[in-house]
């Protein structure tokens, strides 16, 4: 069918368009028949709406690719890169934008917050559309009624860094001048934490602008300056020389000889082709998914957060051809696991290479010093910290992926939220240690914890049954987090 389209052209076109929505539709009445009649485990109303969901997805398939061949055709305006078929059109329709993560709502509001995702390819901005630079790595909220955008905002322009949003927004009341305001807080791969005014977003807390590098290989299309927030943000400092690490000094010299070797222009390097760049943060945050916990009554934000640079590389299609890197449904050449590792970055000029963590090849360890990742605590009502400490040991952790068993906190990467009881108790696993914490919200220091059957990377949950009140986890583990994987459910009863 897809090539039927594709070879669509001239007098013929509408014809031909009109037999395949007849074959199509037909093809997507026969599944309805098939489901209305053959599913006799399922009851009568149920297969009914099998049925039509069949014939709607048949319909709406065809209808998306038509519309594709249109835009291929030039009969609707869009642009795409050279050697796209219609089919890719359909992918790329599709791939518009992706809220990946988990959505926030206010009912009262009547709003859902969606966090978006950067615009395909990740590190290639040039192929973007203008809806696309508008609304990509935005927090958007749409209208449950309408499902159109009532505001939205942007935390980063044009964005290159695969710096989309990868934890929900949090609902808070936050204090002002007049009484509290309904807000929303929304953590960021780049470590700023925002808070918006969630029935307008306008920001509630102060927001900069800082003069961006330019460069790259797209210099006409980097911004030339990025907003940050001044209220509070988990990034560091820029990165240095002396920031180089390893477990021998052969190790460190390596690394600082990759430093120098590389394009470091503090916060917002571009990706360049001649040579690796350095991102920092990298794409795991700051922030990823779990977002942060909020206490209400004390008026503390819990952030857990990353601190890890990436070593990138754009790849020259050619080269990236040469070495069998294709999409992740293909067979693929000898590369690694994780995200952008690789990745082929398809009909653009280059594939993607991303050394995630700016690991070394032989150890495995990381070229910047420990730690890792760490767990703060902010009160709502300055944005100043109230303590902050490195999350994770040392126990699963080791050179040539050997576990030290040293049970010596060092702060590794981190994935997953904690949560607060009403107690003043923060739970969280999250790190590559495999372990579950209870730690004291007013001190930072860890009460309890337990050995996990596979890795936390998830955020725990609390609730109450027959006057008792549990947390549970789910310990499933991630291959990116290079932890051990399950899928066992644990929970835990409080005393």
């Amino acid at each position: 069918m897809f090539k039927v389209l594709e070879c669509i052209s001239g007098e013929h076109d509408m014809r031909l368009v009109l037999l395949a929505a007849f074959v199509w539709i037909l093809g997507s009445a026969a599944i309805f028949l098939l489901l209305g009649r053959s599913l006799d485990c399922v009851d009568a109303r149920r297969r009914q709406w099998l049925a039509i969901a069949a014939l709607a997805a048949g319909v709406g398939v065809w209808a998306t690719h038509f519309i594709a061949m249109l835009a291929y055709r030039g009969a609707v305006p869009l642009r795409f890169a050279p050697g796209m078929t219609a089919t890719s059109v359909v992918i790329a329709i599709l791939a518009f934008w992706s809220a990946w993560t988990i959505a926030s709502g206010d009912e009262a509001l009547g709003l859902v917050y969606l966090p978006m995702g950067n615009a395909a390819a990740d590190y290639y901005s040039s192929l973007r559309r203008p809806a696309e630079n508008e609304y990509a790595t935005s927090l958007v909220a749409l209208d449950v009624t309408t499902g159109k955008p009532r505001w939205h905002f942007q935390a980063v322009k044009k964005d290159v860094w695969d710096y989309d949003f990868g934890a929900q927004a949090t609902l808070i009341d936050f204090p002002g001048a007049n009484g509290t305001v309904p807000a929303i807080v929304l953590p960021s791969k780049q470590g700023d934490i925002y808070v918006l005014d969630r029935r307008t977003g306008k920001p509630l807390t102060p927001i900069g602008t800082i003069r961006a590098p330019g460069g790259g290989v797209e210099p006409k299309d980097r911004a030339p300056t990025q907003i940050v927030s001044l209220w509070h943000t988990l990034r560091k400092p820029d990165l240095t020389e002396k920031d180089m690490w390893g477990m021998s000094p052969i190790d460190q010299m390596i690394c600082r000889i990759q430093f120098r070797q590389a394009s470091y222009k503090g916060f917002y390097t571009p990706p360049e082709s001649m040579r690796r760049s350095i991102e920092y943060p990298g794409y795991n945050g700051g922030t990823d998914w779990g977002g942060v916990a909020v206490d209400p009554v004390r008026g503390v934000i819990v952030a857990n957060y990353n601190d890890m640079p990436n070593y990138v590389r754009l790849v020259p299609r050619r080269k990236a051809n040469e070495m069998g890197w294709a999409p992740r449904d293909q067979a693929r050449g000898n590369i690694g696991g994780a995200e952008g590792a690789g990745d082929p970055q398809a009909h653009t000029p280059y594939a993607i290479d991303v050394n995630a963590g700016w690991r070394l090849p032989f150890t495995g360890l990381l070229c910047k010093q420990p730690p890792y990742g760490g767990i703060r605590a902010i009160d709502i009502a300055t944005g100043k910290t109230i303590w902050d400490r490195p999350l994770g040991t040392a126990r699963t952790n080791g050179p040539f992926g050997i576990p030290s068993m040293l049970p010596v906190t060092i702060g590794t990467p981190n994935n997953g939220g904690a949560v607060v009881t009403a107690s003043g108790l923060i739970f969280v696993a999250a790190a590559t240690d495999n372990l579950i914490r209870a730690i004291d919200l007013a001190t930072g220091k860890t009460l309890w914890s337990d050995v996990l059957p596979a890795g936390g990377q998830a955020t725990p949950m609390t609730y109450e049954a027959n006057g008792k009140q549990y947390i549970v986890i789910y310990a499933g583990g991630h291959h990116f987090m290079e932890t051990p994987v399950s899928d066992e459910v644990v929970a835990y009863a409080l005393p």
